[in-house]
């Protein structure tokens, strides 16, 4: 397995101090969050673009994703929703970024009417996904924030152009082990988020291995299962800017997810 990390733990800071910070903290690659206070976002010029992507090539840091905050189960109007998501697979083409994450957000909506709004939606992006050689993921979050309902959607969507970001932390808080929620995501599975809280009610992050998160059942089961992809650090300073800096942090970041993957090695 690979080693990114969330850019949505340096909120606001330009790509070449992301890029050397991946690199002399030893991961492999980066999550950019897709936001119009961050530095990259569909706003973005073609040059910055190129800029962008050339400056991680340059480090052998790879793009993992573009995170973007589009919610495809969302009520209203199908095109503003298809609108955003194009303009975010067209900036994940041109950063040379395997995925895209879209939310559900679903809110209140009826269940069964959040499903078919989001199958109609990722139905109709999917074509241009594949096109364009990225993959739209859907995380497990919010309305979906179980395995469980993230895979209603996807098993009916099945375009091999869709699939799963998993969140460990929201299948956990739905009530899903570890190995329950590998078996439902596992055949879309993108790519794993980690992180570490305090409690199901205190989501203040944490390095890993201070919380009860119980990563080192999510890394055991994906080694069983001899997956190779992507373990995404995520750290929300953005949304608790009381938390110590993430810079300092990466190193024991790093160590500790290493740790658990020679363990269950």
């Amino acid at each position: 397995m690979r080693l990114a990390f969330s850019t949505l733990g340096v909120p606001g800071l330009p790509v070449p101090d992301v890029v050397r910070l991946a690199a002399g903290s030893g991961f492999h690659g980066v999550e950019l969050r897709a936001h119009p206070e961050e530095p990259v976002h569909p706003g973005l010029p073609p040059a910055a673009r190129a800029e962008v992507a050339g400056a991680c090539a340059a480090a052998g840091i790879d793009v993992l994703a573009v995170a973007g905050y589009a919610r495809v189960a969302e009520p209203g109007a199908d095109e503003p929703v298809l609108t955003e998501v194009r303009a975010l697979l067209e900036l994940a083409r041109d950063l040379g970024a395997g995925y895209v994450r879209v939310f559900p957000g679903g809110g209140d909506a009826d269940p069964a009417e959040a499903d078919a709004t989001a199958v109609r939606r990722l139905s109709a992006l999917a074509p241009a996904a594949a096109g364009l050689g990225v993959r739209l993921l859907l995380e497990t979050h919010d309305s979906h924030g179980t395995g469980a309902a993230a895979a209603r959607v996807l098993t009916r969507v099945n375009h091999t152009a869709t699939g799963a970001l998993w969140d460990v932390m929201h299948t956990w808080r739905g009530g899903e082990d570890p190995e329950e929620s590998h078996r439902l995501l596992a055949p879309y599975l993108g790519y794993v988020q980690v992180k570490d809280i305090g409690s199901a009610e205190d989501t203040t992050p944490l390095v890993p291995g201070e919380g009860v998160l119980p990563l080192a059942e999510v890394v055991e089961v994906l080694s069983r299962a001899n997956w190779d992809g992507w373990l995404c650090w995520e750290y929300e300073k953005r949304w608790y800017p009381e938390v110590p800096e993430l810079p300092a942090a990466l190193p024991a970041v790093r160590d500790h997810l290493l740790r658990l993957l020679t363990a269950a090695a």
